[in-house]
């Protein structure tokens, strides 16, 4: 078996190795990370979670039994929370009794934010002016995990993003503008995979939780193609974080709440300038190199509506909390390609980069779900690793056993019929 451990040299098609990108992950990336997520500014999602499908007409509502929401009447929410952020009518905001693990827990505290700009990303269907239909999430009440979403729906969503969107590129393909939209979709389709793994209902009767190693290596572990291409997204994620340090560091983390935004703000300049980043992988990856030669603005066109393809295929996903997550990563996953070929590829510093605070929130959010999926394929590999060399050395032992003891027999009836 293969698996990243084993992996040397550079991260194909990027500018660092995977040894590097594991220490700086475990070291600085994903405690920087991990602490960024759960402050006021970047735990809350802007989001349309009710959108009918503009590719198929039956799965424009969640079919599954625990993916219900409700509405919770007025006297429920405390007083700040009947106050609408941001010009919501009152009506859009809605709770969930019991919180199934499949529907969204739309509970929100009295914190709002303020101070950015609604522009368009040509990466992606943009509905982010269309606030009256609109609700925030508390991503931290909503995690990334199992939700019995499986079955027909679930494959034809990853179907239609691989077979007419980004189908994967023939073996020796030298052109590496073709290469790259499948190996992003296919890292964030890893990740996303090795998340539900490492949080799944193991007893719906007990409620239990936990990893189900068998469903990661089924999935991820075992197709060493699978970990590269989650390697390559998380650095091109990083990338794009890294390059838009001017507007990040720039930007105000403002909800309020002057200490949470004090650590928001700390943390992201520490994530731009961190030294052991700097010295180790300065640039993760180089997208000066593509979109050259004639076909180059053909080629990004041609790869912009195929992506927006997929980000309008996330209205399509017939579960409540899957559709949240996809909106928020392929958001995160177009910000960064965004960030990184707005201007033909180039990034030059008479055209202002301008974001959505929801991109950026998307942005940070995805490149911490790649960062612990990283995290969980060092910690669940060795585990593998010595499970399948103990299954490998057990037919070994059983051939050499019975080896030996054809040789015995042999052996014993020449020397029988020498000593006669």
């Amino acid at each position: 078996m293969q698996d990243s451990r084993k992996y040397t040299g550079i991260v194909e098609d990027c500018c660092c190795d995977y040894e590097t990108v594991d220490t700086i992950n475990g070291a600085v990336l994903h405690p920087l990370l991990q602490g960024l997520v759960t402050t006021a500014f970047f735990r809350y999602f802007k989001v349309k979670l009710w959108c009918d499908c503009p590719f198929w007409p039956d799965d424009g509502m969640c079919k599954l039994r625990d993916c219900s929401v409700c509405e919770c009447p007025e006297n429920e929410f405390p007083e700040s929370f009947r106050r609408p952020p941001l010009g919501l009518a009152a009506d859009d905001l809605k709770c969930q009794e019991g919180k199934p693990e499949a529907a969204v827990d739309r509970t929100l505290d009295s914190k709002v934010f303020r101070g950015w700009i609604e522009v368009d990303n040509p990466w992606t269907v943009d509905d982010e002016t269309d606030n009256g239909e609109m609700t925030y999430v508390n991503l931290l009440l909503n995690p990334e995990r199992y939700t019995g979403y499986t079955g027909p729906s679930a494959r034809r969503i990853w179907d239609a993003i691989y077979s007419e969107n980004c189908p994967k590129y023939a073996s020796g393909e030298i052109c590496q503008e073709k290469k790259v939209l499948y190996k992003l979709i296919s890292g964030l389709h890893s990740s996303i995979s090795i998340h539900i793994a490492a949080d799944y209902l193991l007893d719906e009767t007990k409620n239990e939780w936990g990893r189900n190693p068998d469903l990661m290596y089924d999935r991820v572990l075992q197709y060493p193609e699978r970990v590269r291409n989650l390697y390559f997204t998380f650095l091109f994620v990083l990338r794009a974080v890294t390059k838009a340090k001017d507007y990040l560091e720039q930007a105000e983390y403002d909800t309020g709440n002057p200490e949470e935004d004090l650590k928001a703000q700390s943390l992201i300049r520490q994530l731009l300038y961190n030294p052991k980043l700097q010295a180790a992988c300065p640039v993760p990856f180089d997208e000066a190199k593509l979109w050259k030669g004639q076909s180059g603005p053909e080629l990004k066109q041609q790869i912009q509506k195929q992506f927006r393809n997929i980000s309008a295929l996330m209205d399509c996903v017939g579960c409540e909390k899957c559709r949240l997550w996809g909106k928020l990563q392929v958001l995160g996953l177009g910000t960064a390609l965004k960030i990184l070929f707005s201007v033909d590829g180039e990034y030059r510093h008479d055209q202002h980069l301008q974001l959505q605070r929801n991109e950026v929130i998307a942005l940070v959010n995805l490149l911490n779900r790649l960062s612990e999926s990283i995290k969980l394929v060092q910690e669940m590999s060795p585990t593998f690793e010595k499970t399948m060399k103990g299954l490998s050395l057990q037919p070994a032992a059983k051939f050499i056993s019975s080896w030996n003891r054809l040789l015995k027999t042999v052996l014993g009836d020449r020397l029988r019929k020498l000593t006669l």
